[in-house]
C-alpha cells in the first residue's frame, strides 16, 4: 500500500492541547467490524467481559526534555531517548550547530560530555560521576508531543503519565493508558477482569514521519521491550477461560506480536523494530483500546492492519465529524480484531 492511503484531514482545533479534567472523561468510539457506536469511556467496563485480560504497558515517561547551553555559549536542548547506564544515555540534540565529540553541555550544573554520533542519536556522557535520572529529576521537562504547541506546565507531570507507570524510560506515553484512573481499575477488577502488564518504553521515533511512498520501504526505529513469563502464562489462561486478550495501546499490542513472532508467544526481553501494517497476522490480540493517530504514521498503519482500512478510514471520518479530540490528551476507540477486513 501506499503512504497516500493513510492520510486523512484532520481541522487544528480537534488537537487536544490539554487532556480532559478527569481520566475517565473521554469519549470511546467503539468500532466491532462495520458498526460504529458513539460512547463514553465510563461504559468501558460494560463492553469488558468477566474472564477477559487487559494488557497494559507499565513503561514511565522520564523528563527527557533538558534545556541548556554549550560550553562555547549557543542554546541546546536535548532529548534523551534511552538510558545506557546512570551516566550514559543516548539522547536527540537540537542547537544551532551539531555539537562535535568530545564537546561539553552545560545543564544547570551538571556538565555533559558528547562521545559520539550514532546516526541521529549522540552518546553522552555525564561528569563527575553523576546521574541522568536524578539530572531529569531536577532540571528535566515533560517530552510533549510536538502537535502539542505549548510548554509543559505542572498538570502534566501528573496527566502525561499512566497511574500504573513504574518502569521508567519512556519519552512519550502510552496514551490508551491515560484514560484510566485507580476507581476504574478496580471497578474492572471486581467484575472478574485480569490485568497484566508489559513494557516498552517508547522512543520519540515514535513521532517521525514515514518519507516513503511505499510503506513496506520503511524501516521501524528501534523501542526496548519486556515479555515476562507470567504475561505469557495469564494469556494461555485467558485462551483456556474462553476469554480475551485486549491490549491497551499499540505498544501492548507491539510487544505482544513481538513475542509470538515465532509463531507462539514466548517470553521476550530486547529491541523490536516490528512494523505492522495491512497483511500482517495477529496472534495475540483480539481488542483494541487505543487513541486517535496521527494521518500518514505507522500507528494508523497498525489500526488498520487490526480492524481494516476501509473501517477505520470510515471511522475516522465520523470521528472528525463529530468532533472528537485528537491524539494523546484526546479520546479513544475500542477496536475488534477483523482478520478478513481490507
Amino acid at each position: 500500500m501506499r503512504l497516500a492511503d493513510f492520510d486523512f484531514d484532520l481541522p487544528d482545533a480537534l488537537i487536544a492541547q490539554y487532556p480532559p479534567a478527569a481520566r475517565t472523561a473521554s469519549r470511546l468510539l467503539q468500532l466491532d467490524g462495520a458498526t460504529l457506536i458513539d460512547r463514553q469511556f465510563t461504559e468501558l467496563p460494560r463492553l469488558i467481559r468477566s474472564g477477559d485480560l487487559l494488557v497494559f504497558n507499565n513503561t514511565r515517561v522520564m523528563a527527557a526534555r533538558l534545556i541548556g547551553r554549550k560550553a562555547t555559549g549557543g542554546r541546546v536542548e536535548i532529548l534523551i531517548e534511552r538510558l545506557l547506564g546512570s551516566d550514559r544515555a543516548l539522547a536527540h540534540i537540537r542547537a544551532s550547530n551539531a555539537p562535535k565529540p568530545d564537546s561539553r553541555l552545560i545543564i544547570g550544573d551538571a556538565v555533559l560530555h558528547v562521545v559520539d554520533r550514532q546516526g541521529a542519536l549522540f552518546e553522552l556522557t555525564l561528569d563527575k560521576g553523576g546521574d541522568f535520572a536524578r539530572l531529569m529529576r531536577t532540571q528535566g521537562h515533560v517530552p510533549l508531543p510536538p502537535y502539542i504547541q505549548r510548554q509543559d506546565v505542572a498538570l502534566d507531570q501528573a496527566r502525561y503519565q499512566t497511574v500504573y507507570a513504574s518502569r521508567l524510560g519512556a519519552v512519550a506515553a502510552p496514551t490508551a493508558g491515560l484514560h484510566f484512573d485507580q476507581a476504574l481499575l478496580e471497578q474492572l477488577h471486581a467484575q472478574g477482569v485480569y490485568t497484566a502488564e508489559v513494557t516498552l518504553h517508547v522512543g520519540a521515533g515514535t513521532f517521525r514521519p514515514v518519507r516513503v511512498e511505499q510503506i513496506d520501504e520503511h524501516q521501524m526505529h528501534a523501542e526496548w521491550l519486556e515479555v515476562s513469563a507470567r504475561v505469557c502464562e495469564q494469556v494461555a489462561a485467558t485462551r483456556a477461560r474462553g476469554g480475551r486478550v485486549i491490549a491497551v495501546g499499540t505498544t501492548s499490542v507491539r510487544s505482544l506480536e513481538t513475542a509470538a513472532s515465532s509463531g507462539q508467544l514466548q517470553p521476550y526481553t530486547g529491541d523490536t523494530r516490528l512494523f505492522i501494517r495491512p497483511g500482517f497476522r495477529f496472534r495475540v490480540v483480539d481488542q483494541l483500546l487505543t487513541n486517535f493517530h496521527l494521518p500518514r504514521s505507522t500507528l494508523l498503519m497498525l489500526v488498520s492492519a487490526f480492524a481494516g482500512h476501509t473501517q477505520i478510514q470510515r471511522a475516522y471520518a465520523h470521528a472528525v465529524q463529530q468532533q472528537y479530540r485528537f491524539f494523546s490528551y484526546g479520546d479513544a476507540m475500542l477496536l475488534t480484531h477483523c482478520p478478513d477486513a481490507i
